[in-house]
């Protein structure tokens, strides 16, 4: 039941309240009730027979035309007088229970008398308002159907003859008041469908005479038409549905329905009636408009009245499908119609008569809705000869679309999606972005109103998307590998929403891949076909209904190319022809309007028998949907066809100047029906159709035409097919595929504003737009964000490669727009960094920027201000008004887009013009500048790097990398340089510490962006390597601290593959910072030596503590680390131990060494052989070592054999020995040589040695420093000044071969027993020569140490020889004939000892 409204109880006679039925106030007494309405009839007797009795005004007469009113009716006053003494009678019980009709007729009947006074009337009326207000009987009171039906019937023939214009206004006007208060009151629901049309009309009837009368009765009678049609609409949700189809205005009302009250059928007509009023044209000057200022007031009066029986019938008109019907048909017509070239208000209402529609029967309009957004929307907000301010109405009402939550992705769905319908959102979007591109400064009202829209389009999208989790990008990969027909394939089949959503996706590649196949084919038709082929729309083998259908329902085809394959005459072509015939429906239309949407989708060939080919299809088709009806066949339909073209081409050719009448058009189709003619009527039927309206036969391809009577009834025809209107009211994976569309423009057009505008408000729903860009690009979007990003890094003006630093400074100091965007730009980069990718590098450019204009915080890396920030962060989570706040800390998934707020600060916090509070008002410039960046939390960007995806890091690694070795950067001062490659190498040493839990991830791509860079133009190694070697050392260090010890290898061997290709852009690098090099290698391997698991590792370190421990300030804690590590022996491998051995002599070796140092460190090496006996014993595993030999292995080989490992390993110590056994100091040199005799002796009962492994120590190692000292000796002798160096180089090499002899002793029999023996012993016997007979000094004089030690040696030797049976004079055997000869020739003093 409908509700009252503010303005019932209004009116001249006032009234009693009704009943009030709330359960929380206090029950009135019957009693009083009763006796109330009897004082209110009473009363209202009374003063109707006051009025009828008054003696009667002279001109009040005059103006009426009568004077027979000197006495009042004598049966009116009967009927008044009866009624009062009724009133009180004993006997009268309740009013509610009374008859109306015994106190409503007397009313009645004064107000349909011609003989009562105008007075008299508008007194009835109002005592007629009262009684129903009062609501006195209801639908269950007696009688009551039959009152409530005598009060309308009379109220609607209230006769007005005999007032005076002056009281008709004021009777009109309580007409209108009963009328309402009866629509309203609880009887109404008794009122028949015809009664409730009446009283409409009787309303709209007041409507009419308002025009030519006072304003205020005007007002009111659209005031209360506006009421009856909420009061009977509200009641609609309430009513059943209806079963059938379109009702039928004219149909009687079942009998039982009589019972119920007025019924939908009456809402019906009601509504029809309105849109027939908004259809100005056709009712013209007549009825509605005779009554009514302008047409433009007619269709706002109408609008007003759908508007509100939309409102409240709400989706229960969809129940209904007479209502539906009109709404679907007439209504929609008349809104496209109207729309397209009404004034600016009119487009308004329309516009929002059109969303509430959409709110409410959107599944039942689909055709509709894209018929209204091309023909309506589209082209007014495109400016098509349209003004600028009704262009400006429709922006505005696409935007009030496009706030709705689920317009944007609704419309992608239904239409986009869609290969049969238009990209409707796709070009609301580019007109949005097309409009609101900025032309000029300031921005016009429509190019803001044009952004605010793509604005709300971008929130839409990022605020549909799932907030679960960004899916993968293999979750966005489509299966399209085989053929599916999909052009009429229905998108409501697909119940699920997984696979609802796949099908929408699927449709929409295809619809894509379908654009670019008719681009194809206009230039080109095989290749158009082939493209086809390829991209599975057409299958392999030929099909002629996907062709059919290509050629139908593809947008953008070329009309001309389409009628030339039509009508070819090859077989597949007329298979194709038959099948696209077959796309058209032709019920129930007639001839030329089916002829009309025929020839609409392509252009007639010029050849007569391609058109004769074409028509013939076309009869045959239309013939089948119109077997019984006027045609006899195929054929005549096929003839009266030619004769309408000919008909339409005589018409409207301008060449043809006698026109074809249309007698003459009978005439020429007579006896084409079978030998009959057809009827007359529908030959001048069709004629006035054709000379009305031409057939267009040369539509352009890709041009929207006008919305047509013959294109709506066709459009009307297909949305009973059509499938319905999807409703996407939950988030879903859709949303980087909507945004994809307009991804281009939009980003142009943010841009493009935030670079022009300086209205705050303006730069604000950038930034807005800005942070939802960035929340929907984690859906793998990541280059659109980074092409925004790009942008809006070069409005913080600190990539401006020709201002100064002055000027920059300048810029950032004073203007809003550069701080907003770099608080915007890194305010993204910690909110949404794992979207970004090749921006990374604009971002390190304004940070490198931002740190060359000492505009950073001290503290930014450092960890204190870490651990500020999250106090910070934890300190304006809780405040509501802290400013440092730029965004929520919550996940980047959060759904929700509480950004407004957020962004409001940033003006709020950057603008100068605010009072004393302001922050920046507070400080210098710089503090000011500094407390801009501090909002930035750049520091997070790096601490909290482990939130980034690999692909992200890798970006942000390789970016930090390239602007470290120069690359995009400019310097002025070497120190500048200096300080910013640092910074860069610093910051990648945090983002790797804070990702090692995935290290061999992303430390690959790190490794190559190294190399990578030596190729770079002009690349300067220093200080790059410098600084990334330390850099790179951190990260080892930080790696090999982690607790517990990580079994994989993989991440130290990879960091040490990066510190030896850095050390190797520049060998030299690791003097230049040898100290913090020292540092950081003497820190692991006093600290974490244990955890070095990798033989890069091992000889990396130990390589850099080398040599950089050959500077004096670095040499004791050198030295220190490898006598250690030597002496503790725990961290010594089998697999290290060359590397320990190599850096040991390398400490030995130095100058700078102490003896004592030097000494000890040879001690060590010597000392370190019973490793090799143990570790040979022992087999793989290393005593004293807790990590098993097996976790080491040597990059590029396997391990050797375990025989041969610590021969390898020996020649190794006993290389580094002989080397030391060179150097220039004596006690080192002759240390060296006891300390290899010391190794050989000890191992040669422990190593199992063959001949050969003998022999190649002794050619290796001891002939080989027996060469160089006997070479050292000679070359000293010949050197002014060198005698005593020459005598000290003597010396060893006395004591080098007293340790070739005791070696040999030892191994003689070993070595006996190997096939090259003779060798080996004819080269032992040439160094005994070369050394007895060695020419010291410029006279040639051979050593006397020599010549004196050598024949011992050999008689020693020689005796040994013979007494093991080696050296025995026997048949076959030359070795003593050899021996012989070659000790004749060294010592001839001994042979006769030795060779008797």
């Amino acid at each position: 039941m409908a509700r009252a409204t503010k303005d019932d109880n209004s009116g001249d006679g006032g009234g009693f309240p009704p009943p009030s039925h709330g359960s929380g106030r206090r029950q009135r007494d019957p009693r009083f009730r009763e006796i109330g309405i009897s004082c209110m009839l009473n009363t209202e007797v009374g003063a109707v027979l006051s009025v009828i009795r008054r003696p009667p005004d002279p001109a009040g007469a005059l103006l009426t035309g009568s004077s027979d009113i000197d006495t009042p009716s004598s049966q009116l006053v009967h009927s008044l007088r009866s009624l009062r003494s009724l009133i009180f009678h004993p006997q009268h019980g309740s009013w509610r229970s009374t008859d109306p009709a015994v106190y409503l007729s007397p009313f009645l009947d004064i107000i349909q008398s011609d003989g009562v006074p105008a007075a008299a009337t508008g007194v009835a009326l109002s005592a007629i308002l009262k009684i129903v207000r009062l609501d006195i009987f209801g639908e269950l009171t007696p009688g009551a159907r039959e009152a409530i039906h005598s009060v309308v019937f009379s109220v609607t023939n209230c006769r007005l003859e005999r007032t005076d214009p002056s009281a008709e206004d004021a009777i009109l006007m309580r007409v209108l008041q009963v009328l309402t208060a009866v629509m309203r009151s609880h009887a109404a629901t008794l009122l028949t469908d015809h009664a409730v049309c009446t009283v409409v009309n009787s309303c709209f009837q007041v409507v009419q005479q308002s025009a030519a009368r006072g304003d205020l009765l005007r007002r009111s009678a659209h005031h209360a038409m506006h009421d009856l049609i909420q009061a009977i609409f509200s009641r609609l949700p309430d009513m059943r549905s209806s079963d059938g189809g379109p009702v039928d205005s004219g149909s009687e009302v079942e009998d039982d329905a009589l019972h119920l009250g007025y019924t939908a059928q009456c809402m019906v007509d009601i509504f029809h009636f309105l849109c027939s009023i908004l259809n100005v044209e056709s009712t013209g000057g007549d009825g509605v408009g005779s009554g009514i200022v302008s047409e433009e007031d007619v269709q706002l009066f109408a609008l007003v009245l759908i508007n509100s029986a939309v409102e409240l019938g709400g989706d229960s008109i969809g129940k209904h499908p007479g209502l539906l019907h009109i709404i679907q048909d007439d209504l929609f017509q008349h809104l496209i119609h109207y729309g397209s070239r009404s004034s600016p208000i009119v487009l308004s209402m329309i516009c929002s008569t059109v969303l509430n529609l959409y709110h409410f029967l959107r599944r039942s309009l689909r055709l509709q809705l894209e018929a209204f957004f091309i023909y309506v929307i589209m082209k007014t907000a495109g400016g098509r000869a349209c003004g600028s301010q009704i262009q400006e109405v429709a922006i505005e009402g696409m935007i009030s679309f496009c706030r709705q939550p689920t317009f944007v992705m609704e419309m992608y769905v239904n239409y986009d999606c869609d290969p049969i319908r238009h990209n409707v959102f796709e070009e609301i979007g580019k007109l949005l972005c097309k409009t609101a591109f900025p032309t000029s400064n300031p921005m016009s009202t429509m190019q803001i109103q044009a952004f605010e829209g793509l604005v709300t389009i971008i929130h839409s999208i990022a605020d549909g998307a799932e907030v679960e989790r960004a899916p993968g990008r293999e979750e966005y990969e489509i299966d399209d590998s085989e053929f599916k027909p999909f052009w009429l394939e229905r998108c409501d089949f697909h119940k699920d929403p997984e696979s609802w959503v796949e099908f929408v996706r699927l449709r929409k590649l295809k619809k894509k891949k379908i654009m670019i196949a008719a681009k194809h084919y206009n230039r080109d038709e095989k290749k158009g076909m082939e493209y086809l082929k390829i991209c599975r729309l057409l299958p392999s083998s030929p099909d002629a209904k996907s062709v059919a259908c290509f050629f139908r329902y593809t947008p953008g085809l070329d009309k001309n190319k389409i009628g030339d394959y039509l009508g070819d005459p090859d077989e597949f072509n007329i298979k194709v022809l038959k099948e696209f015939t077959k796309t058209f429906n032709f019920t129930g239309i007639i001839l030329d309007a089916a002829l009309r949407n025929f020839l609409e989708t392509f252009r007639l060939p010029g050849e007569s028998q391609k058109i004769h080919r074409i028509l013939e299809a076309f009869s045959e088709r239309f013939y089948e949907h119109h077997l019984s009806e006027i045609f006899a066949n195929m054929d005549s339909v096929c003839i009266l066809c030619y004769s309408l073209i000919m008909l339409n081409t005589d018409q409207h050719n301008p060449q043809v100047k006698k026109k074809m009448t249309e007698e003459e058009f009978i005439r020429n189709n007579r006896a084409i029906n079978g030998g009959m003619d057809l009827p007359r009527e529908f030959l001048t039927e069709l004629f006035h159709s054709i000379a009305s309206n031409a057939i267009t036969l040369s539509g352009s391809a890709g041009v929207i035409p006008e919305m047509s009577p013959v294109l709506w009834t066709d459009l009307i025809r297909r949305s009973r097919t059509a499938e319905p209107f999807i409703l996407c009211d939950y988030k879903h994976k859709l949303s980087r595929e909507v945004f994809i569309i307009i991804s281009g423009p939009s980003v142009a057009t943010l841009s493009a504003i935030f670079e022009h505008t300086d209205d705050e408000d303006v730069l604000q729903e950038c930034l807005e737009g800005l942070f939802s860009i960035a929340k929907i690009a984690r859906y793998g979007l990541e280059d659109i964000l980074d092409e925004l990003l790009s942008c809006f890094c070069k409005f913080t003006t600190l990539l401006n490669p020709y201002a100064t630093a002055e000027e920059t400074i300048f810029s950032f100091t004073n203007e809003v727009k550069p701080r907003i965007a770099t608080i915007a730009v890194f305010t993204i980069a910690n909110k949404f960094g794992e979207s970004i990718r090749g921006a990374w590098r604009n971002m390190v450019d304004c940070l490198l920027k931002l740190k060359r204009l000492k505009l950073l915080p001290q503290s930014l890396l450092g960890p204190e201000n870490v651990n500020r920030e999250e106090v910070d962060r934890g300190r304006h989570s809780k405040s509501e008004s802290g400013s440092g706040v730029i965004f929520p800390s919550s996940h980047p998934g959060s759904g929700n887009r509480n950004v407004s707020g957020l962004i409001g600060r940033f003006t709020q916090f950057l603008s100068l013009e605010t009072g004393a509070e302001s922050m920046l008002n507070a400080g210098s410039e710089l503090e000011n500048n500094l407390k801009v960046i501090q909002q930035c939390r750049i520091g997070n960007i790096f601490t909290e790097s482990a939130r980034l995806p690999q692909e992200s890091l890798q970006n942000l690694g390789r970016a930090l990398i390239f602007a470290a070795a120069g690359k995009g950067q400019k310097f002025s001062t070497p120190v500048e340089e200096e300080e910013t490659v640092g910074f860069c190498w610093d910051l990648v040493v945090i983002i790797t510490t804070s990702n090692l839990h995935r290290f061999t991830a992303f430390w690959q791509q790190f490794h190559e962006s190294l190399a990578v860079v030596s190729q770079f133009p002009l690349f300067s190694p220093c200080p790059f390597a410098e600084k990334a070697i330390v850099a790179l050392l951190r990260v080892a260090t930080r790696i090999l601290s982690d607790q517990p010890p990580k079994l994989d290898r993989q991440p130290e061997e990879m960091v040490f593959k990066s510190i030896n290709l850095t050390w190797k852009l520049d060998k030299e690098i690791v003097d230049t910072c040898s100290e913090s090099v020292t540092e950081s290698t003497v820190g692991i391997l006093r600290e974490h030596a244990g955890r070095v698991q990798t033989a890069i590792g091992w000889k990396t370190l130990l390589h850099l503590l080398s040599v950089a421990g050959r500077h004096q300030e670095n040499f004791d804690r050198g030295v220190e680390t490898i006598v250690g590590l030597m002496t503790d022996g725990n961290h010594v491998t089998r697999h290290n131990y060359t590397y320990c051995i190599e850096a040991a002599f390398g400490f030995a070796a130095l100058k700078i060494s102490p003896l004592e140092k030097s000494s000890q460190i040879l001690d060590l090496m010597a000392d370190s052989v019973n490793w090799l006996i143990q570790w040979h014993k022992s087999g793989f595993s290393d005593p004293g070592n807790a990590q098993s030999s097996s976790s080491f292995e040597d990059s590029g080989s396997k391990a050797p054999a375990q025989g041969n490992l610590e021969t390898n390993l020996f020649m190794k110590l006993a290389e580094a020995l002989r080397k030391t056994s060179l150097v220039r100091r004596e006690e080192i040199r002759n240390q060296a040589v006891a300390a290899l005799e010391k190794c050989f002796l000890a191992v040669a009962d422990e190593l199992e040695w063959t001949a050969g492994s003998c022999a190649a120590s002794f050619n290796l190692v001891i002939f080989a420093m027996v060469d160089d000292l006997h070479e050292k000796m000679v070359e000293y002798s010949r050197r002014e000044g060198m005698e005593k160096e020459m005598r000290s180089m003597e010396g060893t090499l006395k004591m080098a071969m007293d340790l070739m002899v005791e070696v040999y002793l030892r191994f003689m029999v070993r070595l006996a027993g190997g096939p090259g023996f003779r060798t080996f012993w004819m080269g032992l016997l040439r160094r005994m020569d070369t050394c007895m007979k060695a020419s010291l000094g410029e006279e040639g004089v051979p050593s006397a140490v020599m010549q004196e030690m050598v024949p011992g040696l050999l008689k020693r030797m020689i005796v040994e020889m013979k007494e093991k049976e080696m050296l025995v004079q026997r048949e076959g055997d030359d070795l003593w004939e050899m021996t012989n000869i070659q000790i004749q020739w060294i010592a001839p003093s001994v042979k006769e000892e030795l060779f008797p």
